[in-house]
């Protein structure tokens, strides 16, 4: 069980992997649901931290000089920026509840750094959103699992 779950965080862990695989990971490994889900939320929603507080000290000191890093934040500002225009700081849990490639925590968390977003407002909608978008995977994992049982009994 020791390893599931650390396989399960570390899936968490990986950039454009995070929620979308590491739910159905964890359900394939035998976990069980609940465990797997609240799991994936707690290291998905932890992940904020090391990430806004990483931008915060370490852009100006080096990352700024890194022009690839640059143009990748320019492409988050320009996807994630009318969210927070069109619906303030809950934008932000719009943005990464739905999961789909580079709306994931770390992108919502850049996203709020880049916006200079109230750290304690990013947080909490970063959390939200990774409750609703864990819930969307959680639900369609079980439902092809399901699927799966039924067709190959």
């Amino acid at each position: 069980m020791v390893s599931q779950i650390g396989m399960v965080i570390l899936a968490n862990l990986l950039p454009t992997i995070e929620q979308v695989g590491a739910i159905p990971l964890g359900l394939s490994l035998g976990m069980d649901p609940l465990t797997t889900f609240l799991i994936s939320v707690a290291v998905n929603s932890l992940l904020f931290f090391p990430v806004f507080l990483g931008l915060k000290f370490f852009y100006n000191s080096f990352l700024s000089r890194i022009g690839i890093f640059n143009k990748y934040l320019e492409r988050v500002r320009n996807k994630g920026k009318t969210y927070v225009d069109k619906f303030g700081v809950i934008g932000v849990t719009f943005f990464i509840a739905l999961p789909s490639p580079l709306t994931g925590t770390y992108t919502a968390t850049i996203l709020s750094w880049l916006l200079d977003l109230d750290w304690k407002k990013a947080f909490l909608a970063i959390f939200l959103g990774s409750v609703i978008g864990g819930l969307i995977v959680l639900t369609s994992s079980l439902g092809v699992l399901t699927a799966f049982r039924l067709f190959f009994k």
